[in-house]
């Protein structure tokens, strides 16, 4: 391959690794404290409140991340 073409591809992944890293942290916190409480409900019979206050925390957490990704 052409060296620049490499250098180029290479700059285009640096620059979009923060996006990934956001991303993934946010899908990440969603899933765990889903789950999370997916489990609670389960284990304390509370209907959808486990799994909803799970999802509303992982989202405020992954924004929370994402949050901290931009300020860089």
């Amino acid at each position: 391959m052409d060296r620049k073409a490499v250098e180029s591809m290479q700059q285009t992944l640096d620059r979009g690794t923060p996006g990934v890293m956001a991303s993934y942290g946010m899908i990440g916190s969603v899933i765990l404290l889903g789950g999370a409480g997916y489990l609670v409900d389960r284990y304390f019979g509370t209907g959808p409140w486990g799994v909803f206050g799970g999802l509303l925390t992982g989202v405020a957490i992954g924004l929370y991340q994402l949050a901290q990704i931009l300020r860089r």
